[in-house]
Formats: C-alpha cells, sequence, structure tokens
C-alpha cells in the first residue's frame, strides 16, 4: 500500500466563535464542494465514500460508489477511514474516496436552548450514539465515572503514580498547544497562556483542570483520496500515504490492559515500519489531544521518548513554534476545534504543512507528517505516516 494513494484534496470548517451557521447536510455538502474544488475533481469523480452513514449520504448526493465504509471507532475514525480508503485505492477496489465529517454541538445545543425556553435536556445514559447498548451504563456509570473526563483523570492518575508525571507537565502541553493557536486566525482561543493559568482552571476531573480539557465546539471537514498517478495530475501538489496501521485493545476504560499504554503502541510502529521511516524523521506531528494526557501518551507510544518520560519530555523538548518537534500546529483540539471527532482536522493541517499552505503556522521544509488519532477512551488509534514523496 505504501506511496500507492495519495490526498489531493482537504477542507475544513471552522469558526473563532465555535459556532456555525450550517449544519447537519447544508455543512457537509458545503465540505464538499471545497473539497473537490481544492482536487479539481466533480463528485462524477468520486467512486467511494467513508462517512458513518455512508449509504444514506451518498443517497443524498446522488452517486452510486462502488466502495463505501461506515466505521465507527471514536474520534480516531478518520485516521482509520484513511487506511481503509488508501488500501481500497491501491486494491483498485476504488479510484476517488471521499471522507466526510461535521458535527455541530454547540449549534445543536443552541437550538435545544431555544426550543426548551431555558437549559437543554440532561444527556440519557443507557444508549451509546449508535444505537447499540452502553454497557457502560452497567458497569462504569453506576459507580460515579464521569465521562468521558474521568476516563483519561484514571489514565492521568496512575501516570503520576508510576512515572512521577506532574500537573505542570501535563499543563506545558495545553501551553505549546495555545501558541501554536496563536498564529491561527480561525482559532477558538488565541490568547497566550501560562502552566500557572493551567494549574489555577477548575479542577474537573483529578488531576485534570479544565484546559487540560479538548473544547467542544462545531466543526466539519472532507478529504479526497485517489491513485498516485492520478494524483500527479490534479489541482494541489499530492500528498502520499506512506503507512497507515489500527490498533484497538478495549471500549471501557475499565477493560484497558494497562492505563499508562495506548494501542498506539501497536499502530505507531507499524506504520512507522510500513513508510520505513522512524519518530526522529517525523516533520510534523497532528496527534489527538482530547486531553493533554493524550497527548503525553501519544509521544511515548509512538516512539518519540521511552515509557514513563513523557512529562521530561513534553518539559525538554520544543514542540512549539520554532520548535525540533511541531506538534498540533494548528492549535489542535486544546486550542483549534472539537466537534467530539477530532481525527479529521489532523489529517487536514497534515496535509496543508506538506503543501506548504499554512502562512504564518508553517513548518519550514516539510516532508513527512504524521496524523494520529484516538477514539473512544484510548480505546482504538489509527496512525498514518503521510509524505510529500511517493518513495524515499
Amino acid at each position: 500500500m505504501r506511496g500507492r494513494a495519495a490526498i489531493v484534496g482537504v477542507t475544513d470548517a471552522v469558526s473563532p466563535t465555535g459556532e456555525l451557521a450550517l449544519t447537519g447536510r447544508a455543512l457537509e455538502a458545503q465540505v464538499v464542494r471545497e473539497a473537490l474544488d481544492d482536487a479539481g475533481l466533480t463528485l462524477a469523480d468520486v467512486d467511494g465514500i467513508c462517512h458513518m452513514g455512508a449509504m444514506a449520504f451518498a443517497e443524498y448526493l446522488g452517486i452510486h460508489p462502488r466502495f463505501v465504509d461506515s466505521t465507527i471507532t471514536g474520534g480516531s475514525v478518520f485516521e482509520v477511514y484513511l487506511e481503509h480508503a488508501a488500501a481500497a485505492v491501491a486494491a483498485g477496489v476504488a479510484e476517488c474516496v471521499l471522507v466526510v465529517f461535521a458535527q455541530t454541538p454547540r449549534a445543536s445545543r443552541t437550538a435545544a436552548k431555544a426550543r426548551a425556553g431555558a437549559s437543554a435536556p440532561p444527556q440519557r445514559l443507557g444508549g451509546s450514539a449508535w444505537g447499540e447498548p452502553d454497557v457502560r451504563a452497567e458497569w462504569e456509570a453506576p459507580y460515579g465515572l464521569q465521562g468521558p473526563v474521568g476516563s483519561y483523570a484514571l489514565a492521568a492518575d496512575r501516570h503520576m503514580s508510576r512515572y512521577g508525571t506532574t500537573p505542570e507537565q501535563l499543563a506545558t502541553i495545553a501551553v505549546r498547544t495555545r501558541e501554536w493557536a496563536a498564529l491561527n486566525p480561525r482559532a477558538r482561543y488565541r490568547d497566550p497562556l501560562t502552566v500557572d493559568d493551567v494549574l489555577a482552571s477548575d479542577l474537573v476531573a483529578s488531576p485534570l483542570h479544565k484546559l487540560d480539557c479538548c473544547l467542544v465546539t462545531d466543526g466539519a471537514g472532507a478529504f479526497i483520496v485517489t491513485t498516485a498517478e492520478r494524483a500527479r495530475h490534479l489541482r494541489r501538489p499530492p500528498v502520499y500515504v506512506l503507512g497507515a496501521a489500527t490498533a484497538q485493545d478495549h471500549l471501557m476504560i475499565s477493560q484497558m490492559p494497562d492505563l499508562t499504554t495506548t494501542p498506539g503502541a501497536v499502530s505507531g510502529p507499524r506504520a512507522f515500519e510500513m513508510a520505513g521511516v522512524r519518530p526522529a524523521d517525523v516533520d510534523v506531528l497532528m496527534g489527538y489531544d482530547s486531553f493533554t494526557i493524550t497527548q503525553l501518551l501519544h509521544y511515548e507510544d509512538l516512539g518519540f521518548c521511552a515509557k514513563g518520560e513523557g512529562g521530561p519530555f513534553v518539559e525538554s523538548t520544543a514542540t512549539g513554534p520554532g520548535g525540533t518537534l511541531p506538534t498540533n500546529t494548528n492549535g489542535g483540539g486544546l486550542s483549534y476545534t472539537h466537534p467530539g471527532m477530532y481525527g479529521m482536522f489532523l489529517v487536514v493541517e497534515a496535509v496543508r504543512q506538506l503543501r506548504g499552505e499554512c502562512g504564518p503556522r508553517q513548518v519550514p521544509g516539510a516532508e513527512i507528517a504524521v496524523s494520529h488519532g484516538s477514539g473512544m477512551v484510548l480505546s482504538c488509534m489509527s496512525t498514518a505516516v503521510l509524505g510529500t514523496e511517493a518513495t524515499l
């Protein structure tokens, strides 16, 4: 699969206010048009769809794809879709696969409040968003686990207990991410942030503070995957899929084999091996930062530092602007946007960095980028290694 597929069109829809005017199909249609235009393609070129409701969405678009994928793994699903789309293209199952996402929790909450005339109705336990029984409602919620932040707080607490990681080290991740957001006019929050600011913010679930936690915003995006050969003749420079892998080892946090090691310890090395690169070769890291602990675990599990050394690593490594390991250059889920599933925005920013389109936040000479998604509660990790050349 290495180098046989490329991303040729990307777009995302976000707002500094956190709320978008369009919702639902109208918002999806907007990002589809923008991604197709970015690539120089039309809807008639699309013969594959990745979408959490792929069949209904294909019908809405009026197309008849020969490849459809409605996999759901939470926030990592867009890296999973990228892996599946690249595999389908490499195998000749499809030639042009469209991946689409839109979710508007803020707009939906505003509308619900307007309908109710007061506050929105409380979230109901007992079923997942996809109509399946929610086992967490039986086995975790009755014992007071506040989700999802409670699950990540457990991982952070265990990492602190086992390895001596400190709240200040976690807060450093939020600070470095905000430095990138300050360079992005589309980011939700751009004001300077300090470690003390993070630690002074409300304690949400010990040891995680409010500024250790991702945003809640509206957002949407799309990208297109096609063959490497076709990609060379389209509007934008192709970004090649060099390696991709996915791993999962639990759904409920209570079933996670080791709270300090994610399935990224499997998906990361596999993706790097396929790509033929090492962590030291990475120019841009786009890691799913639902919480600061999530990003710290990525550094360890992807091999940027040894297990247990994530705390000292984030203190000693320059991950902000001008640094040696630029991480989450759009401002991440902590400061840019986070509509509930953030993996789409990892791919979009990685592609823009490799195409040299990021203006003041551009990483000079970026040739290798990693998009690393995290789904559910550290449950399913998916890693994609992207490059400006099909062969290295």
